[in-house]
């Protein structure tokens, strides 16, 4: 596994609640804070309150291995109520990685889904890819690991939040 090859990973659950439940959640940027062991804190930039194509955001985060960091994001997609994209920009301002979540209505309940796609431009893996390169398979798979289990903490939170009304 490669970075250059943009590896993506995705979660998906079925919760019993309306799609409008779904979405008010999925779509509140503040609220994997509540679950993530490495997102600190989330907040609009420039004004923007909502989401909306355009609008801006910044993560703070915390990491064991990485250290502390920042990252400004922007909207890049919104379906109401269905679906909304970001992509994160690297210190260059270039796309390091693109992330989202989905809702999807179904007969007896609402798939949710968080993917998230690395690259194609660097971010804090690539120091560590850059010096060493033959685990780059490795370094990936632990990071695409961890973002897993961090949307899995995501969607398990939607579906303790929905059942508790």
């Amino acid at each position: 596994m490669r970075y250059r090859d943009c590896p993506t990973v995705e979660v998906a659950v079925r919760v019993v609640a309306t799609p409008a439940a779904v979405w008010s959640l999925v779509s509140d940027i503040g609220f994997p804070v509540s679950f993530s062991t490495e997102l600190q804190s989330v907040e609009w930039l420039s004004g923007a309150t909502t989401l909306a194509v355009g609008n801006r955001f910044r993560g703070n985060n915390v990491h064991p291995a990485l250290g502390n960091w920042s990252t400004d994001s922007e909207v890049i997609e919104v379906e109401e109520g269905r679906r909304w994209v970001w992509q994160v920009e690297n210190w260059e301002g270039k796309v390091s990685a693109t992330w989202g979540f989905e809702v999807d209505p179904g007969r007896d309940a609402v798939t949710v889904r968080q993917w998230a796609r690395m690259g194609p431009a660097p971010s804090g893996l690539s120091g560590a890819i850059a010096q060493m390169p033959d685990k780059e398979a490795r370094i990936v798979a632990n990071r695409l690991d961890e973002w897993r289990d961090g949307m899995s903490r995501n969607l398990a939170g939607i579906q303790e939040a929905l059942a508790a009304g």
